[in-house]
């Protein structure tokens, strides 16, 4: 029996129909680490290899960020518990997710993973070495589990808007991405200018990297908070020392250097129980601001500072160490900015422009607190 044209079209017609949801939803990533990978559909079940992704991924998913998360890493909670309860009050969910070890010290077990069943990993880009030393995406590839790779924090410039565009990607919301995007570009883009048009002199910073936390100096090189330092207009003086993002330089070439302000990161390191002394800053904290102001005069008293020219002027900042992680980048570059420049960014109010951010794009209410200085009234 012979199947006319016209017979045969109403089929291929209903066949293509239930076929285009499945070939429409299909999508290829390419992430920070230049891998393609491809999904057949925005993905369901995943897991953040690092807690404070969570900071990206509420910007996309704000709805409810925990609707496919299977499981994460604690650090959220250990470097930031202020978010962490608010993201829990509002989402109780959350609390019931299980927590999973670190890659990069070996305490990331793949059982957990596959237990999980997930879709997809989501990594950090300074996981990748780690992942690759144990073949990672080999034994997870075989089971149907994709890793992806993005970056707050190593590259921030060339690595915060394309790692937006993957969860939007990943997730089916790709506008929303978009949106994110043209405002972190929109406010970066309008510091660049002030800093451009007026080319003021550079002040040297010593940015102090969780300070009271680890032993004096860690410090930033040429990309994250040193990076931020530059495009607030300052000069990072960790920068001469280091090749990459971060580590340490001695107290002596602190004293040689002699920046002319200091900057100390500081969070809630509270559940870390090492009995250490920090700054404790970032959303929430803003009512115990004395007590960590006192915490930032006391680490002036240390050899590194002796005799230098910021904390004989008392030219000391701390500030949220979680925006080294974070599409949150731009208020600190604009709050630096004008602890560097106070004339030419006398208007500028980092603290309305974080708030604006939240309004926008998170789904927990914004409290102040993220940085002070040692003088109160600056």
């Amino acid at each position: 029996m012979q199947i006319s044209r016209l017979m045969l079209a109403p089929i291929v017609a209903a066949v293509a129909t239930l076929s285009l949801p499945a070939f429409a939803q299909a999508f290829t990533v390419t992430d920070v680490a230049g891998r393609q990978v491809s999904f057949d559909h925005p993905v369901e079940r995943v897991i953040l290899g690092e807690g404070r992704m969570l900071y990206s991924l509420a910007t996309i998913e704000t709805e409810n960020p925990f609707a496919h998360v299977v499981g994460w890493r604690n650090d959220l909670w250990t470097t930031d518990q202020k978010s962490f309860d608010a993201y829990v009050e509002k989402f109780p969910e959350a609390a019931d997710l299980p927590f999973l070890g670190n890659l990069t010290d070996g305490t990331l077990q793949t059982e957990t993973v596959v237990t999980l069943n997930p879709d997809v990993l989501l990594l950090p880009i300074g996981n990748k070495t780690a992942a690759d030393e144990i073949k990672l995406e080999d034994m997870l590839s075989g089971i149907g589990v994709k890793i992806v790779y993005i970056d707050f924090r190593e590259h921030i410039l060339a690595n915060t808007v394309p790692s937006l565009h993957i969860l939007g990607q990943l997730f089916g919301k790709e506008d929303r991405a978009q949106e994110v995007a043209d405002f972190w570009q929109s406010k970066m883009d309008s510091i660049a200018k002030v800093i451009a048009d007026n080319n003021p002199e550079r002040p040297d910073v010593f940015m102090y990297r969780a300070a009271g936390l680890v032993e004096c100096c860690g410090t930033f090189g040429p990309d994250n908070f040193g990076l931020m330092v530059e495009l607030a207009g300052g000069n990072n003086l960790g920068s001469d020392f280091l090749p990459g993002y971060t580590g340490s330089i001695n107290p002596e070439q602190v004293i040689a250097s002699n920046p002319d302000v200091v900057v100390v990161t500081g969070s809630d390191w509270s559940n870390l129980g090492n009995g250490q002394s920090f700054v404790s800053v970032g959303p929430g904290t803003a009512d115990s601001a004395e007590a960590s102001r006192a915490v930032l005069a006391s680490l002036m008293d240390a050899p590194a500072f002796t005799g230098v020219t910021a904390a004989d002027q008392g030219n000391v900042h701390a500030i949220w160490h979680q925006f080294y992680t974070s599409p949150y980048q731009f208020v600190a570059i604009e709050e630096m900015a004008k602890w560097f420049h106070p004339d030419l960014f006398a208007q500028a109010d980092a603290d309305a422009t974080f708030k604006e951010f939240y309004d926008r794009f998170l789904p927990i209410a914004y409290e102040p607190g993220a940085w002070l200085s040692l003088k109160a009234d600056e």
